[in-house]
């Protein structure tokens, strides 16, 4: 980000929303925000989503999304806006950013952090707020952890030859994945931006070989539909989780695995059940907070 650019960011925040409504209006936020937090104020047991962004950059698409959120969710949506000091605001990102040991076997490292001799776990480097997915976040550390386990119970050879990250954001689950199994790992996003880096934290990572980000909107794309995968990541939002159900169950093979994500705890059993109509079931369940994580499997 250059000098006379950060000199112009603002805040946009929206808060007293009911849980249900924080995965569709995280999802709008995301589409302009550079980073997306959400706080919880347990008095009310409503929720804060609060953006940073350049200064009135994406307006129309954040009012566009906002609008879509506001019909899924059933409440209407009024951002607020205040300006934020650039410096200020960097220098709080790097300290609310630092190493992070997720489950027994990840660590995330930041680029401002120095390299350090680290034993026994998958070290990924990359940096908050460049796309989403950087291990903050409990739907991803739920990924995370879930893929521990399964790559603990599928040990070489029998580790996972063909897998898929949809809606790869940052390339964090890819590159994880592609890491700890050193099997290439097919990353699509319909977002350009979160295309572009993901290729650059996969060269920063040193699996560029093995993890390809791709351009593509879920099973619709070629390049995605003509696959059949024994591991598919899939971190996005409740009602598209069910909506691709039916293509997920039909392109994973006889015995394969997905890891369902971006869902609270609360719309578990909605996403378990469309998932079970095409023909899988559910193996575990990994709680992050008020978020969740699903390991479904196809039989075989």
């Amino acid at each position: 980000m250059s000098r006379r650019h950060a000199q112009n960011l603002e805040t946009v925040w929206l808060e007293g929303l009911p849980e249900e409504a924080v995965p569709a209006v995280e999802a709008a936020m995301q589409t302009v925000c550079r980073t997306v937090a959400l706080f919880r104020d347990e008095p009310t047991d409503t929720w804060r989503v609060e953006g940073v962004r350049e200064e009135g950059a994406g307006e129309e698409a954040l009012v566009g999304a906002l609008a879509l959120a506001s019909v899924i969710a059933g409440v209407e949506l009024v951002p607020q806006r205040g300006p934020v000091e650039a410096e200020g605001w960097l220098a709080r990102t790097a300290e609310a950013f630092p190493e992070q040991e997720i489950g027994g076997r990840v660590l995330i490292r930041p680029t401002h952090l120095p390299p350090r001799r680290v034993h026994g776990r998958t070290v990924l480097t990359l940096d908050a707020g460049l796309a989403f997915g950087s291990g903050e976040h409990g739907s991803t550390r739920g990924c995370l952890i879930a893929f521990e386990d399964v790559a603990k119970r599928l040990r070489l050879p029998r580790a996972p030859r063909r897998m898929l990250d949809l809606g790869t954001g940052s390339g964090i689950l890819a590159m994880a994945a592609a890491k700890r199994v050193r099997r290439r790992v097919l990353a699509t996003d319909i977002e350009p931006w979160s295309v572009r880096v993901a290729q650059q934290n996969a060269a920063l990572n040193g699996v560029a070989p093995l993890v390809r980000p791709v351009l593509a909107d879920g099973w619709r794309a070629p390049v995605v539909a003509r696959g059949r995968y024994d591991l598919v990541f899939a971190n996005i939002l409740a009602r598209p989780l069910c909506a691709m159900a039916r293509p997920l169950g039909a392109h994973l093979r006889p015995g394969g695995r997905a890891i369902l994500a971006g869902l609270l705890g609360t719309q578990a059993r909605m996403v378990l059940a469309a998932h079970r109509r095409g023909g899988m079931w559910l193996e575990r369940r990994v709680n992050q907070g008020a978020w969740t994580a699903l390991v479904v499997r196809k039989p075989g």
